[in-house]
């Protein structure tokens, strides 16, 4: 049988065991860019994962991910009188900010192919 005046510190050493198991189970969460550029400049840049538009070259754009996991990507650039080009990479979420990650951006440039005229 617990006394009386043992409840209150054990249940405030339970509360902290708690905390501590909850605080340890949270996910860091870091973050990679890419800074995409084209030659010529000006090509859409779509995410082939889920064919959202990203922007038009050049862009920089942002990933976030928990723990550092790297992502593997796959983009396709379009321009018109231009053939689409795909390529894919990892972007490493190496980084404790977005803006770490942006000031120091792994570099994809795609050089652009004129379609052939018929």
């Amino acid at each position: 049988m617990v006394k009386k005046t043992m409840v209150g510190p054990l249940l405030a050493a339970v509360g902290l065991v708690v905390l501590m198991g909850v605080g340890g189970c949270a996910k860091q969460k870091s973050y990679g860019a890419v800074e995409f550029t084209t030659v010529p400049t000006g090509a859409e840049v779509v995410n082939l994962r889920d064919d959202a538009t990203l922007g038009t070259a050049p862009l920089v754009v942002t990933w976030e991910a928990e723990e550092g996991k790297p992502e593997y990507v796959t983009v396709q650039m379009r321009k018109s009188g231009f053939r689409e080009e795909i390529t894919s990479f990892w972007v490493n979420t190496r980084h404790s900010s977005r803006e770490e990650a942006q000031a120091q951006a792994q570099q994809i440039t795609v050089e652009m192919m004129p379609r052939k005229r018929q």
